[in-house]
């Protein structure tokens, strides 16, 4: 494959490339398709800043690669191995997670367009690092949701409490109004090769879902967990028993309150 000279490449426009780094240096070109297979093979070894950059270089790339009629089949089963890392890093037994979503995504869709998908990259890059920085793990991040697990309950409250205090400080672009509901639950999954499997991963995005914009949901399992161990300047508060969609029984829920989040929330989305 001859190389693309200076020339050449500047003039290409940014969308023959499959990454434009946030300094306007682009990357992975896929103007055609000795490139594109070129790209397939460079891919793993370009640096990123964050989950959702990745994603939308690997959509371009995986589009021009169906373009010119490439069928990466060893690419796409690369990237599922990535994506899912090694599962024998992630806690077994009992485990709380802590899963987010962020409030209003199709509005402020709407309202940004483009720059939605900067947003998002934004809010993923302010959780997974209360989620590092708390010794927690990620298990997925889809959509607008990010999903991870801690081998400690305490852990989890704790990054819970980071990912809040640090979106509340943030400056967003256009000066829109970012609010990230949190669920929170302890149980006892099954960690499979396709990751973790069991009524507990169900049940916090039931308690997620329950929950507003600002609000740390937790579940009695995962007070029931943390016992009288709660860190230092930090309560559970009741919400009353609420029935949550598909499961069995009605489950007690808490708000988690501290310094710097907010107190104040409509009933929870339970309707009940």
């Amino acid at each position: 494959m001859a190389k693309l000279s200076a020339k050449e490449r500047a003039n290409l426009p940014d969308r023959a490339f499959a990454y434009v780094d946030d300094e306007g240096k682009r990357r992975l070109p896929i103007h055609d398709e000795a490139h594109v297979r070129n790209a397939l093979v460079r891919f793993d070894r370009v640096a990123f800043p964050d989950d959702a950059t990745r994603d939308a270089a690997r959509r371009r790339l995986l589009n021009a690669a169906k373009r010119f009629g490439i069928v990466p089949v060893g690419f796409i089963t690369n990237q599922l191995r990535s994506e899912r890392g090694d599962l024998s890093e992630l806690p077994t037994g009992s485990v709380t997670f802590l899963l987010t979503d962020i409030e209003g995504s199709t509005a402020l869709l709407r309202l940004l367009g483009d720059d939605y998908a900067h947003l998002l990259r934004d809010v993923r890059s302010l959780i997974r690092q209360a989620v590092r920085k708390s010794g927690g793990h990620k298990v997925d991040a889809t959509g607008d949701g990010f999903f991870a697990v801690f081998g400690d309950t305490g852990s989890a409250i704790h990054a819970a409490v980071e990912t809040q205090r640090a979106l509340a400080e943030r400056a967003w672009p256009g000066k829109v109004d970012v609010r990230v509901r949190a669920g929170i639950h302890t149980g006892r999954p099954t960690l499979t090769d396709a990751g973790y499997v069991g009524l507990s991963v169900h049940t916090v995005a039931r308690v997620c879902s329950a929950a507003h914009g600002g609000q740390i949901v937790v579940s009695s399992h995962t007070k029931a967990a943390i016992a009288d161990q709660m860190p230092a300047g930090m309560r559970l508060r009741s919400l009353g028993r609420h029935r949550l969609a598909g499961l069995p029984r009605a489950e007690q829920l808490f708000q988690l309150e501290c310094e710097g989040l907010q107190r104040r929330f409509p009933p929870l989305r339970t309707g009940a």
